[in-house]
């Protein structure tokens, strides 16, 4: 976890919604200098810390009102820390909590050096990247649309369908064998959903393909020869992870993107686990698809899985497999 440990003069924490917005300023001995509730706009803002420019910086929990703020704060050359929601849990300690106090909490984790740091996306990326992240959600909902027909193809005790019935051309009649109508109806809607979120996925990653810029060509080059990572995977990868200079070490890539736990231990004893919501689950689904396509018809990748089961469970040897 990084933290912000740079010294300013004033300190601005922002409790920011999408309307609405209460700005807290501190100076560096804690005294609370000014507190406004504001409407969520550029003027507002800028007219609130003006006194205390250019010596300010201003913090604001990395939730999805965020952007036009740090265009802003980049345009106006103000300094600006992205603190991760789930990470900052201490404005939520205390007897009461509000948008006053949360504003004013923000602002003193910043001036301690306590409050948790994200990386600000590229402006000029972050259209690119939202996109590619539609993709996600609409593959997980093909995939339960598909279970729904196998599991309701063995409810019935038939022969089963093999998992062909992801290719469109292999899908005509599987409604047809079922003789309850209700059941039929069922299938009919669940092919006719899969469909049309293939058409979706299609469009999706072809439009992502052919407008995407390409700020790492060499990034994306190196990352097609890694089995298992094709074109889609590798552009949402870069456009996800960004620069891998951002992260000193492997570790912290690995956690950002979830396919490592954190262990909880006090004074020598473990007590399980943490963490495991932190990150981006963008990036853990991408890597996660990509082990399963780097262990199809990979028998250099098939044999290592084998080697590393012997030693950990199959789900752990998945999630090594997985590891960037």
């Amino acid at each position: 976890m990084r933290f912000y440990n740079t010294q300013h003069p004033f300190y601005c924490g922002i409790d920011l919604h999408a309307r609405a917005m209460d700005v807290g300023i501190l100076n560096q001995a804690g005294e609370t200098l000014r507190h406004r509730h504001r409407q969520t706009t550029p003027e507002a803002l800028l007219k609130v810390i003006a006194p205390y420019r250019p010596a300010i910086v201003v913090a604001v929990a990395c939730r999805f009102t965020w952007d036009w703020l740090a265009d802003l704060c980049a345009d106006e050359e103000i300094p600006v820390v992205l603190g991760p929601a789930l990470s900052m849990k201490t404005i939520h300690g205390g007897k009461a909590k509000h948008d006053k106090s949360d504003s004013q909490k923000i602002a003193v984790l910043l001036r301690g050096g306590l409050l948790p740091q994200a990386s600000v996306s590229p402006a000029e990326m972050r259209a690119t990247r939202d996109r590619l992240r539609r993709r996600r959600p609409l593959a997980h909902k093909r995939g339960a649309r598909l279970a729904h027909v196998h599991n309701t193809n063995s409810q019935s005790h038939l022969p089963a369908l093999g998992p062909t019935i992801a290719s469109k051309a292999n899908r005509d009649g599987v409604a047809e064998r079922f003789a309850d109508p209700a059941v039929h109806k069922s299938l009919e809607v669940a092919l006719a959903l899969i469909s049309s979120y293939d058409a979706l996925l299609r469009d999706v990653e072809l439009t992502s393909v052919k407008t995407a810029k390409q700020p790492a060509a060499t990034t994306r080059y190196l990352r097609h020869t890694v089995p298992g990572i094709g074109k889609m995977l590798s552009l949402g990868l870069l456009y996800d992870i960004q620069h891998i200079d951002r992260f000193p070490r492997v570790q912290e890539c690995a956690s950002s993107c979830r396919v490592g736990k954190c262990a909880k231990e006090s004074n020598g004893t473990r007590s399980g686990t943490a963490g495991a919501t932190m990150g981006k689950a963008q990036r853990t689904g991408a890597f996660s698809e990509a082990a399963v396509f780097f262990l199809r018809e990979n028998p250099a990748g098939q044999q290592c899985l084998a080697s590393v089961e012997k030693q950990h469970t199959t789900g752990k040897a998945w999630t090594i497999c997985a590891h960037p």
